[in-house]
Formats: structure tokens, sequence, C-alpha cells
């Protein structure tokens, strides 16, 4: 029997990026949902169960390692991968905030990284 699809929350406020990324996980075998902001994450991560969640850093005037910080403090959420995507950001800066990211992929990135890396930590 084949391993169940990986499903993929991505958070991004580029549309651009979230339907680069969506069509790649998509035809990677993926079941990917998106959203353009992160006042919603918490109720897509409930509805959705991400196996991994890849989160950009500026999200319009949120912050993604507060994101980060905030599911990774709660116990239902706790486990999932989370690999914050940023082009303004570097790993450094993820652990500013201690927001305990899982890895971290800068853009532009590498569309077989990026899927590499999903299947490693999903």
């Amino acid at each position: 029997m084949p391993d169940k699809r990986k499903r993929v929350l991505v958070v991004d406020d580029d549309d651009d990026i979230l339907e680069i990324i969506s069509m790649v996980l998509e035809s990677a075998g993926c079941d990917v949902l998106t959203a353009n902001n992160g006042r919603d994450v918490s109720t897509l991560v409930a509805s959705f169960s991400p196996d991994i969640i890849l989160l950009d850093v500026m999200i319009g005037d949120m912050d993604g390692r507060d994101i980060c910080k905030a599911l990774k403090a709660t116990p239902q959420t706790s486990a999932t991968p989370i690999i914050i995507v940023s082009a303004t950001h570097g790993w450094h800066t993820s652990h500013e905030k201690d927001c305990k990211a899982d890895h971290y992929i800068s853009k532009p990135f590498d569309i077989e990284q990026l899927v590499q890396e999903v299947f490693k930590y999903a």
C-alpha cells in the first residue's frame, strides 16, 4: 500500500510564490493548502492537519516567526515540522525569536531542494 499523500500548508503573502509551491508539491504527490495571511493559520492547521508547514517570515503585517513560535508552543501542533521560507531573513534571524523552526530555505529556492526538504521533514 502506498504511503498516504503528504499534507502541506503553505503560508506566504506572495500569491505567485503560493502558486509555484502549490504546483510543484502537487505534482510531487502532495495535498497542498495555501494561505496568503497569517491570521487564520491556527484554524487552517486544526482543520487541514498538515504533515508540514512552509511559512514565510514577512506575511503582510505578521511575522511568521511569531506564528511558528505559537504553533510550536501548542501541544496539538508542537510536533508539526515547520520550514521557514524567506528572502529577507537568514537562518540566523529565524532563531532571533527562538521560534523553533525545523529548517530554513532561502528565496529564491531550488525547486528540487524544496521538494526534498518537504519529504525529509514531513
